[in-house]
């Protein structure tokens, strides 16, 4: 039995709507411990390497940091 083929962009829009709910739930965690909103906001887009609404104009994905040296 085939699966079904299933579009790149359906793919990438699942993908981007699962990170967007896991961000939030994380922000609404931080804020429950008492973080304020913005910090919270600036934490989590940091973890995931992401510019924060208002950071350097629009808010936009920001390129891979390098791994840092670990020895």
């Amino acid at each position: 039995m085939k699966g079904q083929a299933v579009a790149i962009d359906d793919v990438l829009v699942a993908i981007e709507t699962a990170r967007d709910k896991v961000m939030a739930d994380e922000v609404r965690s931080l804020v429950k411990f008492g973080v304020p909103r913005a910090l919270a906001h600036q934490m989590v887009a940091a973890r995931y390497q992401q510019k924060v609404a208002g950071e350097d104009g629009e808010p936009a994905e920001t390129e891979a940091a390098p791994w840092t040296d670990m020895s």
